[in-house]
């Protein structure tokens, strides 16, 4: 009989729907983390999911626009999206593949979609940066399917690791400041994963397809559930095959200032970046 004490399992604190909203030219999508839920689940600022098979409802995309102090990391289910900006960076972001963005002092960039039909879906989530590094200078990758970290367990379950490191794994993007972990998980039918997750990061999970357990409670499809902080691993279970997004990350515990696409400690550091936009300053 072993002496080890069982591990303290993480549950859901709440479910969320997300609100239907637009951004960018007409963009339709829903935010399932927003403003509201920045601090409970500090260090990430949003989630956007997009979805559709009517190119009226994306084909205008994302045209020049201005971000500052914060990350950007898109990562597509579907269809194919055109990233420029300022700093000189350009790529093509295809289905299964990821788009990393560190804004810092500031970039303008666009997102436009390279196709005219078809479904066009994917998810773009906001990683706050450090005070410290708010200012460090623009970084842009992207990552094809092919070249992000993948795993497979014994117990029906397989990821895609696109930041932080999962069963040994390391993914494709590390961050010591908010060591964030960013998984597409798919389980089979009757499988389950399961995931160390310190009690003092916070963490979210998006159902992409399917429902999953964790715990008794039931995630349903196209839900967000926002994990308590009692336990220290993570158990997702699925009696039928599901998929779903797992995000967790150390907070920053720090001010956030945020008007718009800029996301800073201060209100006067908001107002110089709107003043260094205007005035062209961005990189």
């Amino acid at each position: 009989m072993s002496d080890a004490t069982p591990a303290i399992l993480r549950g859901v604190d709440s479910l969320v729907d997300g609100v239907q909203t637009s951004d960018g030219a007409g963009v339709r999508l829903t935010r399932v983390l927003t403003q509201s839920l920045q601090r409970r689940l500090d260090p990430f600022l949003m989630l956007d999911v997009f979805g559709s098979d009517d190119p009226d409802d994306y084909i205008a995309g994302f045209p020049d626009h201005p971000h500052r102090g914060f990350e950007t990391i898109t990562y597509m289910l579907a269809g194919r999206m055109r990233h420029r900006d300022s700093a000189g960076h350009e790529g093509l972001l295809e289905a299964g593949g990821m788009q990393w963005m560190t804004a810092g002092r500031g970039v303008v960039h666009s997102e436009i979609p390279q196709q005219r039909d078809g479904r066009m879906e994917g998810f773009q989530l906001w990683l706050n940066l450090p005070a410290a590094d708010k200012l460090c200078t623009p970084w842009y990758r992207d990552f094809a399917a092919d070249a992000l970290p993948r795993l497979r367990t014994a117990h029906g379950a397989q990821a895609v690791v696109l930041a932080g490191s999962s069963h040994g794994v390391h993914g494709a993007v590390l961050r010591e400041a908010t060591t964030p972990l960013i998984l597409d998980l798919q389980l089979d039918g009757g499988g389950r994963f399961e995931q160390p997750l310190p009690s003092a990061h916070n963490a979210l999970l998006y159902v992409i397809d399917g429902a999953v357990t964790i715990g008794a409670q039931v995630v349903a499809q196209r839900r967000m559930a926002v994990l308590d902080n009692r336990g220290e691993l993570l158990r997702i279970e699925a009696s039928d095959g599901a998929r779903a997004l797992l995000v967790a990350g150390q907070p920053l515990r720090e001010p956030i200032a945020q008007y718009g696409p800029f996301v800073m400690n201060t209100e006067q550091q908001i107002y110089e970046a709107i003043q260094d936009h205007r005035a062209g300053r961005l990189a």
